[in-house]
């Protein structure tokens, strides 16, 4: 009976997941809706009330326009680019003016495929079978529950996006988190005296065509937003300078944990060190693209197809984790 109980109790929970799935599927597109709408707001209340109030107009406008340009550059990238499947064809980089030029060194390389330099140690990633969709794919690839298809370097399913963060725009989605942060600053820390006129303290009339209202509810999301996606764009790079992604995180800890209690010390292969780490996840360096891409709204290639990795010399695996060991996507419920 207490058996009985306890599966039942089990499958109510999983019909729950699977309703969860689908309502976040499906509610994708409203949110970013809202997202678009909400930016749009706020833009065009910095621009109209906040930055003609600013100093030096010549310098501080051009930056403010920079600013908002990546956000809703970046925003567009990774809610259209693919994050890129398993089964998907080999892509190349484009031509066209939103693609970055790669530095002269690594135009020779080819598009396809992988890239790399002789400081860098990158071999073919093992292949296994996804117990959910049947498809043969490489290590670090993670099947989506809610896209129902296994994504290549899996990190979550973003609502906010209407798709996963994957190997294609997990760039854009951190990109656009840090100049999430530095627009929703310049608009709090720039806007508060507004704020007390919107507000009535100081006993002037509101000159500005945009409502008081909507100055005050786009200034209070300003700053919610800026303290909270400080800590997701800072949990994020964390991980992005250790070589994880988010699935990673999880699974790492439990393998330290195991190992831990065997007496050994888990590695994680994928860890170069955090600046070659960032190096990577960025794309930028001396066999990379400039580092001045990660100033402007422009496209770039990942270094790699995801199906071959940098790996730390002499590692071709995570030490302290043995065979059979490894958590799949039935274990940590990708």
């Amino acid at each position: 009976m207490p058996q009985w109980c306890t599966r039942q109790v089990f499958r109510c929970f999983k019909c729950l997941e699977r309703f969860a799935d689908r309502l976040t599927g499906a509610a994708g597109p409203v949110f970013v809706t809202l997202a678009v709408g909400l930016l749009s707001t706020g833009l065009f209340c910095f621009i109209e009330v906040i930055l003609p109030s600013l100093p030096w107009p010549w310098l501080t406008t051009p930056v403010c326009l920079l600013i908002a340009l990546n956000l809703f550059a970046h925003y567009y990238y990774v809610c259209t680019v693919s994050p890129g499947f398993v089964n998907d064809p080999p892509r190349s980089s484009g031509t066209g003016l939103l693609w970055a030029k790669r530095r002269d060194g690594a135009r020779a390389r080819p598009l396809t495929g992988v890239r790399w330099s002789e400081d860098l140690h990158v071999t073919r990633a093992a292949m296994s079978r996804c117990r959910k969709c049947g498809q043969m794919r490489p290590e670090r690839s993670h099947h989506c529950r809610i896209c129902n298809r296994c994504v290549l370097k899996y990190d979550h399913h973003c609502p906010g996006i209407n798709q996963c963060v994957g190997l294609h725009n997990e760039r854009h989605f951190v990109l656009f988190m840090v100049y999430l942060v530095v627009a929703s600053f310049c608009y709090a820390f720039f806007g508060w005296q507004h704020v007390l006129l919107g507000l009535g303290w100081l006993n002037q009339p509101w000159p500005h065509f945009a409502p008081p209202m909507a100055f005050l509810l786009t200034y209070i999301l300003a700053v919610v937003l800026c303290l909270a996606v400080s800590a997701m764009a800072g949990w994020h790079l964390y991980m992005v300078a250790g070589g994880e992604t988010s699935v990673e995180t999880q699974d790492h800890e439990h393998y330290r944990k195991i190992a831990k209690q065997r007496g050994e010390t888990f590695v994680n292969c994928y860890d170069l060190g955090w600046r070659k780490n960032l190096e990577l996840f960025f794309n930028i360096g001396p066999n990379g693209y400039p580092t001045y891409t990660l100033l402007l709204p422009l496209r770039i290639e990942p270094y790699t197809d995801g199906r071959a990795w940098a790996r730390r010399p002499g590692v071709e695996q995570h030490l302290g984790v043995r065979p059979g060991e490894e958590l799949t996507d039935e274990d940590d419920e990708n």
